[in-house]
């Protein structure tokens, strides 16, 4: 399969191009600094200098792909609006392009608190301020997943530990899982995402992850 990986050159996006090309996908490494990212050479890795608002650079990446996945990172202070305004351009393209499968990468926030219920856990008084405004912008990049007509999966991570893949993790779908340790090793985010491109068990929800 091909792969469109918006992300790259962060720690999961990288744990992705590694994993996907073990696979045997062929990866498009779409972002502004693919060439300095340190990626090994090759012949199924395409590295695409490109904008993440620039619609046709988008188009093209996206185009003749078979999946998408957006581990788009940025500022936790609320000022970066990378993660949202990049997911609904992508969104934008890809329904342009007629590619229909998306995976992306939120914030445990963005769970319900219990299922069935259409409370966020980032909408509880207890959770933890500092988590606000980054969780505003994984809501927002959820809201426009939502609005799409795509294939959409939407991981709500914990904590990131920049690790490689354990394959010991739990998932639960739109809350989150039991146990939940409140963390998940970045090569594990990457081995589920791609795992689940092949499974297709998640679509059109929320996915909780936890090592």
């Amino acid at each position: 399969m091909i792969i469109t990986i918006f992300g790259s050159t962060g720690q999961v996006g990288k744990q992705i191009v590694k994993q996907a090309l073990h696979n045997g996908h062929t990866v498009r490494a779409f972002g502004r600094n693919v060439f300095t990212a340190g990626f090994p050479e090759h012949e199924r890795l395409e590295l695409i200098t490109g904008a993440l608002f620039d619609d046709k650079q988008v188009y093209n990446a996206i185009n003749g792909s078979g999946a998408v996945l957006s581990v788009l990172g940025g500022a936790f202070d609320g000022t970066d609006n990378t993660r949202s305004l990049g997911m609904k351009k992508i969104t934008e393209q890809m329904q342009k392009a007629g590619v229909k499968r998306i995976i992306g990468l939120g914030g445990m926030g963005v769970l319900s608190i219990s299922e069935g219920s259409t409370e966020l856990l980032m909408d509880e008084t207890s959770y933890p301020a500092e988590y606000l405004p980054v969780g505003n912008e994984h809501r927002k990049a959820f809201q426009f997943l939502q609005a799409s007509k795509l294939d959409w999966t939407f991981v709500c991570a914990p904590d990131l530990v920049d690790a490689d893949a354990t394959g010991s993790f739990h998932t639960a779908a739109n809350v989150a899982p039991v146990p939940n340790n409140f963390k998940i090793n970045t090569g594990d985010v990457a081995l589920f995402m791609l795992d689940e491109l092949k499974r297709n068990e998640y679509i059109k929800e929320r996915v909780g992850i936890s090592n």
